[in-house]
């Protein structure tokens, strides 16, 4: 069972999430709970090395950091002892988890369980910080933002957990945004690749390196809200949505569990800019002037368009990166202009990513031409477009973003009036 930080947010809620925790011990399962620190604690602990130096070491601002969820950790098992539980916090060092690569933002590499095993054998329940483990020198490490959704998943698959219930503050995956589509509906269950791609392209249940190494180990996670009251359905009977391969998928749809959709769900993204470089030299090796020195600073290129060429062996070249790296892709480019030899950047941050997603598209074709139609008859104008197996990309305007949304949810026939199948 994970929980994130608005779940934690102060001994109310984490006396809230110790019942939770002992009805699904009241089972009889051996359950291991993974906390994230208070909301807000992790930024304010990040300001705090911020203000101590500028220049702060990686491997100390780990020491800070890693608090906020050590402080929950711990909190949560003194409140699970207050209400009767056998229970008690193993800190990343402790079990250990182990991890490579850099500070703040290591990966998890393996998980040594033994002792973490034979304790939840005897009836403990076992509280595990998420966000942190230890370093090959014994130093304590972090994962980087949203890092406790990966913990969870890989102390699941180290303990060869049954499922992995993350708890959060929506009741599982819907459809699309239910804020812009009142008719947007829960889904019973994803697959993987679905849960990947629409975390990828905007959906923020959940971190997308926790649905990767959950479809790598073939963890079964759950998405619920732990916004429940004391007499809410228990987590077995499976009220959120259920992550899940597509063979279990397949299954679910053959018991009649559920009906198979074209397009599972429509996600958008607004932290996305779109650059132009016009006039661009239209020969071998151009284009990968322009994004080498992108890739060197670690700016993540998505979609990539390079129009006809000109009469006078040059073409336009656009693409989209993350906004926050518009400033300094730019600069970036510019100090290249000579290199590249284009005649100059046109830039707009007033966009929006919306893109249609659904393991359906494998087997039918049509799905693009729907969603292109679909906006067209609204008067939306499509910028730019990327595919993959199971997925539509297309960039509009950022004004039309509720409306684009709305428009294809329907086009998909998924405005249903009742929770989906």
């Amino acid at each position: 069972m994970k929980f994130g930080g608005t779940s934690m947010a102060g001994t109310e809620r984490i006396r809230r999430v110790a019942n939770i925790v002992r009805r699904q011990a009241a089972n009889g399962d051996q359950v291991a709970v993974v906390v994230s620190a208070m909301a807000g604690e992790t930024d304010r602990l990040v300001n705090f090395c911020r203000e101590a130096n500028a220049l702060y070491d990686p491997a100390e601002y780990d020491v800070v950091v890693a608090s906020g969820e050590q402080v929950t950790s711990g909190l949560l098992a003194i409140t699970l002892q207050g209400l009767g539980c056998k229970a008690r916090s193993w800190l990343g060092w402790q079990m250990p988890i182990r991890t490579v690569e850099a500070h703040a933002k290591a990966r998890i590499e393996g998980i040594d369980a033994d002792e973490l095993l034979a304790s939840m054998g005897e009836g403990e329940i076992a509280v595990i910080p998420g966000f942190q483990g230890m370093s090959e020198d014994g130093r304590v490490t972090t994962l980087g933002r949203g890092g406790s959704d990966t913990s969870a998943v890989a102390v699941a698959a180290a303990i060869g957990a049954d499922r992995c219930d993350i708890y959060t503050d929506v009741d599982g995956v819907y459809t699309t945004d239910p804020r812009i589509v009142a008719k947007a509906h829960k889904l019973k269950a994803v697959t993987y690749e679905e849960m990947l791609e629409l975390a990828s392209v905007g959906a923020k249940v959940l971190q997308t390196r926790s649905v990767s190494l959950a479809m790598k180990e073939g963890v079964r996670v759950q998405v619920l809200s732990s916004f429940v009251g004391e007499d809410a359905t228990p987590a077995d009977d499976l009220p959120g949505t259920m992550i899940v391969s597509e063979e279990e998928m397949d299954q679910l749809v053959e018991n009649g569990d559920m009906e198979r959709q074209l397009v599972t769900g429509i996600a958008h993204d607004k932290n996305e800019a779109k650059l132009i470089l016009t006039r661009v030299p239209d020969k071998p090796g151009a284009v990968a002037h322009i994004f080498e020195p992108l890739a060197a600073a670690s700016i993540n290129v998505d979609m990539i368009i390079q129009n006809v060429g000109r009469d006078k062996g040059e073409t336009d070249v656009t693409f989209t990166v993350p906004q926050a790296d518009l400033p300094r892709a730019q600069a970036l480019l510019e100090d290249r202009r000579g290199e590249i030899g284009f005649n100059r950047i046109i830039s707009d941050s007033k966009i929006a990513k919306i893109s249609v997603v659904g393991v359906g598209m494998k087997s039918h074709a049509g799905v693009a031409a729907t969603m292109f139609k679909a906006l067209a008859d609204r008067g939306i104008n499509i910028q730019a477009i990327s595919t993959s197996e199971i997925k539509v990309s297309v960039i509009i305007d950022e004004d039309e973003t509720e409306l684009a949304v709305r428009v294809l949810h329907t086009a998909y026939g998924m405005d249903a009036t009742e929770e989906a199948a």
